[in-house]
């Protein structure tokens, strides 16, 4: 491009996104042909002079969306934008949406929908919308009950998701790790409890989330384990959890003998499902949802943009 078509380009642009002019109008300012605007603006566009932003909660980087596919082989993968964010709880809204706006249009309506639970999946069922779907029904694939004095958002997240979709609801009752490997055997040959795990394991869908390997996890929150078990974790690899269970960056478990103490459904199943949603988004989980893709976890990612570029730039 010559200088004197790299200035005509630019004021092209100036006129036709600044000031709402239309092609004609900038021809004749220009003393351009309407054909000879067009190809100026494209140009603008090709060479980067101009950047369109979408600013809106439900906006999607509908690029990123598509090079995640090609790259990771996810059946799906929405990545909400973080223009506008005013925070870090912002943009867990954000993406909480993107999850409620994916399970509304997810076709076929799942029978049966597995899920986690966290600070992440209690924000979707704040904004799922009552009757978005009819008659799915909802069960727990990993303890959830806490043990701290503060009233746990496992079972409130599971019924509230239900009753908007029009289901029933299935509790999984037990914490999530045991203390000791004996009572997690004995809980788990309970008929009730045996039939729960039987039917999550056969979920037509499962949504969950993943929590980070810090102090900050919900485990800590939740009282099941102390920030020195989890920098215990960490010096073993693990970079963070799904359904409870701490995986390193190759989505192996990372600690076998916590492993046995946890309850839930395997993280084979995830691996077999035809769809398994993951919701993850935030700077301090790049690690868990980059191991989380690339093991195979899941098949449709909800992340926000920043993460989704972080896991495009993974060899």
């Amino acid at each position: 491009m010559s200088d004197i078509d790299e200035l005509l380009s630019i004021r092209a642009a100036e006129l036709y996104y600044e000031e709402d002019k239309t092609q004609d109008e900038i021809g004749t300012i220009l003393r351009l042909t309407r054909w000879k605007v067009g190809r100026l603006l494209a140009q603008a566009k090709a060479n980067g002079f101009i950047r369109i932003e979408i600013v809106h909660p439900r906006a999607r980087r509908l690029g990123l969306e598509r090079a995640l596919r090609e790259k990771t082989g996810l059946t799906d993968a929405i990545v909400v934008s973080t223009a506008g964010l005013v925070d870090e709880t912002d943009l867990h809204k954000r993406t909480a949406l993107a999850a409620a706006d994916y399970l509304t249009a997810l076709r076929p309506v799942p029978r049966t929908l597995g899920i986690s639970w966290g600070r992440t999946l209690h924000d979707i069922s704040v904004q799922l919308k009552p009757g978005w779907a009819s008659g799915v029904d909802v069960v727990q694939i990993n303890g959830g009950v806490s043990l701290n004095a503060r009233p746990g958002t496992a079972a409130a997240t599971a019924v509230n998701i239900a009753q908007k979709g029009g289901g029933q609801f299935t509790l999984l009752p037990s914490p999530a790790i045991l203390e000791r490997v004996e009572t997690k055997h004995a809980i788990a040959t309970d008929r009730s409890v045996t039939a729960v795990l039987e039917m999550g394991s056969a979920a037509s869908a499962y949504l969950f989330s993943a929590g980070q390997a810090d102090a900050g996890s919900a485990h800590v929150d939740s009282g099941y384990l102390t920030v020195d078990q989890i920098d215990e974790l960490v010096r073993k690899g693990a970079v963070g959890d799904i359904v409870g269970r701490f995986i390193d960056s190759a989505g192996q478990i990372v600690d076998p003998a916590l492993n046995e103490r946890t309850f839930g459904i395997p993280l084979e199943h995830l691996r077999r499902a035809t769809t398994a949603i993951a919701v993850i988004a935030g700077p301090r989980k790049h690690a868990i949802a980059r191991s989380v893709v690339l093991s195979r976890l899941c098949t449709v990612l909800i992340t926000d943009e920043d993460t989704a570029a972080a896991l495009l730039q993974t060899p």
